[in-house]
């Protein structure tokens, strides 16, 4: 048993001056009794069990008292540390949302097949600080490494085309994900790049990026999104009608594979919906490592079964001064 208040307790002192007055006035109270012949006092009487239970309300008040000071302390079960073996790594993804990510070639189109498939990613995996990086033309950090998982799939929600200028700056978004997680201190470091093109904006090559997370330690997955050929897409005409016209496949195909290989990586590709989702969970079953993580369940509150004592040792002082102990003026 622990308190969350414990310096509450010390209001248990406070017994101690309250017994003193008590016992006072136990003292200078006593009833006398003027009497010319004490002959029929000399007697021997037997006390009756009221005279030995003429203390019991005080006492109950008492530890009512001491109860209540309890219950503000705010007495909690203990919960014993639980160390146990557990899966969990740091893995930042990194998602090209540039405008050739709306084509419909994935349904509703690739932007939305991959948050999809990354949500159940990411909630398929508790242990893991997992943390987002965006880029199209430049590259920006949508969430941190964070255990909340919750906070992280709701920015995910947040993510569209057109929160940054468009272009494809793929060295940017490697860039930005290594700054993220080379502080890290997990055992396990991964970056899963997602683009459907070709790095032609930034300051960063892809190449030199990947040489950058290859000396932090950090492993690069490389995703290649969108089908082989051209691939529809949607835009709205002068007269605001949604229209369609067709772009060509342009994965940087080699490039994706040497950031992988150089990293100690591995490259996919992902035609369809179906095949993002294999390839995500071939990762998931890839990126396993075993750690030790000490775990404790969370504390109960203990008040209920005090403040139910209190109450009962109240009510049954008051009956007893009001019945048996009641004094008749």
């Amino acid at each position: 048993m622990i308190f969350a208040n414990p310096h509450y307790l010390y209001l248990l002192l406070l017994l101690i001056p309250l017994i003193a007055w008590y016992i006072f006035r136990l003292r200078t109270k006593q009833a006398t009794l003027q009497v010319s012949y004490l002959e029929a006092f000399n007697a021997p009487r037997a006390k009756t069990l009221k005279v030995y239970l003429r203390h019991l309300p005080f006492v109950l008040r008492m530890a009512t008292i001491a109860l209540i000071i309890i219950i503000l302390a705010r007495p909690q079960s203990t919960d014993n540390w639980d160390t146990r073996n557990t899966e969990g790594i740091d893995i930042m993804l990194s998602m090209d949302i540039s405008g050739s990510m709306l084509a419909e070639d994935l349904k509703p189109n690739r932007l939305e097949a991959a948050k999809e498939v990354a949500t159940a990613f990411i909630s398929g995996r508790p242990n893991d600080n997992i943390g987002l990086v965006v880029f199209a033309g430049e590259s920006f950090t949508q969430c941190p490494l964070t255990s909340d998982h919750a906070v992280l799939l709701n920015l995910f929600k947040e993510i569209r085309h057109g929160l940054i200028e468009d272009g494809t700056a793929i060295g940017l978004g490697i860039a930005n994900a290594v700054s993220r997680i080379k502080d890290s201190k997990a055992k396990s470091r991964v970056i899963i790049l997602l683009t459907d093109g070709v790095n032609n904006r930034g300051e960063i090559a892809p190449v030199t990026a990947a040489e950058i997370a290859q000396t932090f330690g950090i492993r690069i997955y490389t995703i290649g999104v969108g089908t082989r050929g051209d691939a529809p897409i949607a835009f709205q005409n002068q007269f605001g009608n949604k229209q369609y016209t067709v772009i060509r496949d342009e994965i940087d195909e080699p490039v994706l594979k040497q950031i992988a290989t150089i990293t100690g990586g591995q490259y996919f590709r992902a035609t369809d919906n179906a095949s993002l989702r294999s390839i995500y969970q071939e990762i998931d079953l890839m990126e396993k490592t075993k750690i030790s993580v000490q775990q404790y369940s969370k504390k109960q509150e203990e008040y209920l079964p005090v403040a139910l004592l209190a109450f009962s040792l109240l009510l049954f002082e008051l009956l007893l001064r009001h019945t048996w102990f009641r004094n008749i003026p």
